[in-house]
């Protein structure tokens, strides 16, 4: 018999050892002492030895495998979203006003009543608006392809009470103080939305928000038709070396981000940075003496937006929550490194089971904030979790990080849309508040995919 111990991924050991009696590979979660015990009497030939590698190897790499596959982004087929006819519509009115507190949409255990959607429902949710920088506006009608190939999705039936309001208990936010991180990597794929609220670059020029962001379900939002997107800025070049006044001025404010950052490492403050005339210069001056650096925008024009036709009210019968995305053109790129979309079907099943979100929350102007915290239920489109937030972090991309299929790099996805705190009525009339994400399913990614490539042959595998 011959006895061998291996690691395996979890940090535990395992003891196989082969017996030539009972003819059976036998696994011992404990492991050394075993071994040690019986290596001394047991004593094999070289054919059942040759036998036994092999097996010991193929066990160990499938134990290994198996641990990899829970840490690695899966690969689905997704189905095709065509564009079948498009038609000029009149131009929007553009006069609903942005809601910080949205209520009266159906979530998880109100949609558990709803049956659900034939093809041709999902072809008419899918049909979608193009507004654009003119404030010209057409309908695209689309069919759907391969829906039956989507995969099936766990769905998590728990009862668990949710708390009111976004912010629960201690306040678990932090705010990304310093610029060598919130301009970088993946804090920078964090944009601000000009009518109050966030989103995340998913292409060099496409930015992905909450719907609600740019529509109220019935009308677009006043501002939309001259609507902007803001990044943070870096540090200016400008100033360096402490020559004439710029240059003073810029030292003296890395002096305060200095004392600043002793003091709080993760506080940071907004400010437009602004210099008007030789009077407010020298206002300025004395301002930031003793004000830290305060961050500022880089602002880019929206050249177009496209939002879902199941967010428009009395289209999706009670599924509105689910499809509360929108996708905004640049009419720049930002020469950000952007964050490409995933697809998980079970955040609650994933080894650690977090989420992750930065944004630009109202109780701190301009600061980006970013949150992680678990997912307490998830649906097929909807994902409720306990991440503080306020108003104004809506349309933030959730993100995850997982390995890269057959690679060991590991890579951060956006797979859903903050809609921040909904009001859900369950069956028997009772109101819940909670925090709610719109999970990217696969059909909607081959929505979203092909709204930025234009192409759905690049969007068949997410």
């Amino acid at each position: 018999m011959l006895c061998t111990a291996a690691r395996l991924p979890q940090g535990s050991y395992s003891c196989a050892f082969w017996g030539r009696a009972s003819q059976t590979l036998r696994n011992w979660s404990n492991p050394l002492i075993g071994c040690s015990r019986v290596r001394s009497s047991l004593k094999m030939g070289p054919i059942a030895l040759r036998i036994l590698l092999p097996m010991m190897v193929l066990a160990a790499a499938e134990q290994v495998s198996a641990a990899d596959d829970q840490y690695t982004w899966p690969q689905w087929k997704v189905p095709q979203v065509k564009n079948r006819r498009t038609v000029p519509l009149s131009s929007p009115n553009f006069s609903a006003h942005h809601q910080p507190e949205l209520s009266g949409t159906c979530g998880i255990e109100c949609q558990r009543r709803i049956p659900s959607p034939s093809l041709d429902d999902l072809e008419k949710i899918l049909s979608y608006e193009t507004v654009y920088e003119n404030g010209t506006r057409t309908y695209t009608a689309v069919s759907v392809q391969g829906v039956n190939e989507e995969p099936s999705w766990s769905t998590n039936t728990s009862t668990r009470s949710r708390h009111k309001r976004e912010v629960y208990g201690t306040d678990t936010r932090f705010t990304i103080a310093d610029k060598q991180f919130s301009t970088k990597y993946p804090f920078s794929t964090s944009v601000k939305i000009s009518t109050g609220c966030s989103g995340v670059l998913v292409s060099p020029k496409h930015v992905l928000t909450a719907a609600h962001c740019i529509h109220d379900g019935k009308d677009y939002l006043d501002g939309v038709q001259k609507l902007r997107v803001g990044v943070l800025k870096e540090k200016s070049k400008r100033g360096k070396g402490g020559k004439g006044r710029g240059g003073r001025a810029k030292g003296r404010r890395r002096k305060g981000d200095k004392n600043k950052e002793g003091a709080q490492k993760n506080e940071e403050s907004q400010g437009t940075g602004e210099r008007r005339g030789r009077g407010a210069g020298r206002k300025s001056r004395s301002r930031r003496s003793v004000d830290p650096e305060k961050p500022s925008f880089r602002w880019t024009r929206v050249k177009k937006t496209q939002v879902p036709k199941g967010w428009f009210k009395g289209v999706s019968d009670g599924l509105a929550a689910d499809f509360d995305y929108a996708i905004l053109e640049l009419k720049k790129a930002p020469k950000m490194r952007h964050m490409d979309l995933g697809v998980i079907p079970s955040v609650k099943k994933l080894p650690a089971g977090r989420i992750h979100f930065s944004g630009f929350d109202d109780d701190r102007p301009g600061d980006l904030v970013y949150r992680f915290c678990s997912v307490s239920e998830e649906s097929n489109d909807l994902l409720y979790q306990y991440c503080d937030a306020k108003p104004g972090s809506s349309g933030s991309g959730i993100y995850i990080r997982l390995k890269e299929p057959g690679k060991k790099k590991w890579k951060r996805k956006v797979i859903g849309v903050f809609s921040g705190q909904w009001v859900d009525v369950d069956g028997d009339g009772v109101q819940q508040d909670y925090n709610v994400a719109v999970r990217i399913t696969p059909l909607k990614y081959a929505q979203i995919c092909y709204w930025i490539h234009g192409d759905s042959k690049e969007c068949q595998v997410a």
